[in-house]
Parts: structure tokens; sequence; C-alpha cells
């Protein structure tokens, strides 16, 4: 396996009439091949802005980001975007949305439809296919959501706090579809999220950023005593709150 993604001396500046504003700073940073690696940091560090330049939504200051051997110069069907809302069209149908990714760059035909339907079969929601998103719970939303996201087959997944408008416990069920579905899919995944737990839980890596403008302060290699690797048996795993309580350290959020 190598590297998918590598970030090379990353900067971003966003520019006012009457100031400039660092976001990120000097980041480097790669993503192995079937890598999962979790992004936290302090409110306002550039998180998402760090996603919005891996995925070419944004063209960096300085430096560059390279996927697959190429560098980024705008958005491209290597990486799916998963946002802290589904954005599930309610007038469209769970097959209908699922394949609007296909549709948009001209590639839903007999193959690409059926693929979308297997993943629909394997991830439980074959017998909602025919249904609007209103009449599904926000866990099947979500898996929805992320299969319309793995239509097009991407090489790398990026989830800016993809389970942050659920409630709790709806919030811990689907964080373990969704990992379970990238790790079947043998899919590279980057997460943002400001939820320490779920960040080690899900990762092989967590990445801290420092406070604006944000810079890596450290990483983290998540090594559980686990099983069974899951979001759910991590939490579990005598080694989870010695990160957790270095991470916090490390986010100093007592200042």
């Amino acid at each position: 396996m190598g590297a998918v993604v590598k970030v090379h001396n990353l900067s971003m500046k966003y520019h006012s009439i009457n100031s400039e504003i660092a976001a990120v700073e000097n980041i480097n940073l790669s993503v192995e091949e079937g890598e999962f690696v979790s992004i936290v940091g302090p409110s306002g560090c550039g998180k998402s802005t760090l996603l919005s330049l891996i995925a070419g939504l944004l063209l960096p200051s300085e430096g560059q980001v390279i996927i697959e051997g190429k560098q980024v110069i705008g958005s491209s069907h290597q990486v799916g975007y998963m946002l802290q809302r589904d954005h599930l069209f309610e007038w469209r149908t769970i097959l209908e949305n699922v394949v609007l990714g296909l549709e948009i760059t001209h590639t839903l035909n007999p193959e690409t439809k059926g693929s979308v339907t297997r993943l629909l079969d394997t991830y439980g929601l074959a017998d909602f296919k025919d249904k609007y998103p209103n009449q599904l719970s926000g866990g099947m939303r979500q898996r929805a959501a992320l299969i319309r996201t793995l239509a097009t087959d991407p090489k790398i997944l990026l989830l800016d706090e993809a389970f942050s408008s659920l409630d709790y416990q709806t919030r811990l069920a689907v964080a373990e579809d969704i990992y379970m579905i990238i790790k079947r899919e043998n899919k590279t995944a980057v997460l943002v999220t400001h939820d320490i737990a779920e960040s080690i839980s899900m990762a092989d890596r967590v990445v801290v950023l420092t406070r604006r403008p944000g810079s890596i302060k450290s990483v983290y290699n998540i090594e559980l005593s686990c099983d069974n690797r899951t979001p759910m048996n991590s939490r579990e795993a005598p080694e989870f709150r010695h990160y957790f309580n270095q991470i916090w350290k490390d986010l100093d959020v007592h200042v």
C-alpha cells in the first residue's frame, strides 16, 4: 500500500478588503491507502478548510495536495465528500438520490446502477429504495448519503462532521454503520470531528491541529487491544482513555 493523499507545505489565507486571515499553515500529511484518519482541533482552526483543500474546492495560498500522484487543481471524481447534513432531495426517492452523482457525471448505466442496487441491498436499504427521505430515520438517511457518495467509486472519502446533526444514541449507531461500510468497501477516509472519543474510536491515526492558523501539533497512531475493532468496541479498550486524555491536553481546552 502507498499514500493516496499527500499534503505538502499547505497554507491557506483568506483575503478581504481590510484584512488577511490565515486559516491553515504549513501542513504536511500523508494518508495511506485503506487508512482511516481523524482530524481534531479547536473550533475555527481550519479543519473544514483542510478538507476543502484536499477536495479541490479551494486552491491553497501555498503548497499543494497530491492525490494518486496528481496535483489537485479542482474538484475530482477521485474524492467523495460527505457533509454534516445528508442533503438528500426530498422530492426524489432514495434510489433517485443515490444515483444523482452518476447522473451528473453522465456515468449512469446498467452496470453502475447495478452496483448502487448492490450497495442498497448490502447495507439494508433495498426495501426503502422507492421511499422518500422523509420516510427514513436519521441513521438510514446518513447511510443513503454515504451510498450516494460511494456510487461514483471515489478513491478517498472526506467526512466533515458527518454525524454531528444526529442525537447522541443515533450518532453512535451511525458511526458504527459508516465505519463498517467504509472498511468493507476498502475505502480511504479522512474524518473531521470535534468529538475526541469519536476520532479515536474510528481512526487508525488521529491528527491534532493547533489553534488558528491550524498546523499539526501531534499525531497519534491508535493501537487498541480489541479482538474485533469497531467504534463501539474501541471505546471499551483499556488504551482508549490514555489517548483521550493526551488529545484533550493537546487541544488545550481550558485556555
